[in-house]
């Protein structure tokens, strides 16, 4: 099996990351189970550890320039509707796109947990599809916060925080969302969630995790200040070191 050219450590989702993450728009835990459980896989891994991905040739014909587009076609990668036509693992079919346009063919996969399209890279927080990729393989948590930068930037977590399914669903799944159901679909997991015994978090938490995580930081960029600044003052003894040999010599 050939290596994707994006790795990392794969951390999966805790129960703890759903109401943090969360707590970042307004909502509880029980709003973002219901919108992972409509609108992801449950997993954000497949079997071989690979960020968990769905290529879209339609959307790959879009992306690319009249040459490089002709090129695809011939090889069965773009084609200019949808069509039901996914093969089980997608990631060959992404690896041989890579090889007409790296970036159009990223753009073209739907990825992670959420399934967020790669050309919504902006929206999901990420300056880059490469970025939001190489994201998604370090954790789910990664994954999930992508999701709620997307939701926030498309103006969606006004519809989430009143509960309007129908509202959230449009702008999430587009104008097909009444054709499966995802409105009701979501309104229907909220309430059985609503039923169940929350986890024990609570915000302050998320203050405490930041503020440690802001001393790690600080720490770290204290030791890089001083890492460079004990290299200056080492590289400046040397020189006058040898200056006052050679002044003498």
């Amino acid at each position: 099996m050939k290596k994707v050219p994006w790795e990392g450590e794969r951390n999966r989702l805790t129960d703890y990351d759903i109401p943090r993450l969360g707590h970042v728009i307004g909502v509880g835990e029980d709003e973002m189970h219901a919108v992972l459980d409509v609108e992801s896989r449950g997993y954000g891994y497949d079997p071989h550890g690979r960020v968990i991905m769905l290529f879209e040739p339609h959307i790959f014909y879009r992306e690319l320039k009249p040459a490089q587009r002709n090129i695809a076609v011939k090889a069965g990668l773009a084609y200019p509707k949808w069509k039901r036509n996914y093969p089980k693992d997608s990631y060959p079919r992404l690896l041989q796109a890579m090889k007409i346009n790296p970036v159009a063919a990223m753009r073209a996969c739907s990825w992670g947990l959420a399934q967020i399209m790669g050309f919504n890279h902006t929206l999901a927080g990420f300056d880059t599809v490469h970025q939001m990729v190489k994201a998604f393989a370090e954790s789910e948590a990664l994954q999930v916060q992508g999701m709620i930068s997307f939701i926030k930037n498309a103006g969606l977590d006004d519809e989430l925080r009143a509960h309007d399914w129908a509202g959230f669903a449009s702008g999430y799944n587009g104008s097909g969302y009444r054709k499966n159901k995802y409105h009701t679909r979501l309104a229907k997991r909220f309430a059985w969630w609503q039923k169940q015994p929350d986890t024990k978090w609570e915000p302050s938490m998320a203050y405490n995790e930041e503020a440690a995580a802001k001393k790690e930081q600080g720490k770290e960029d204290r030791d890089e200040f001083f890492d460079k600044n004990t290299k200056k003052v080492v590289d400046e003894t040397h020189w006058f070191i040898r200056f006052l040999k050679n002044l003498f010599s």
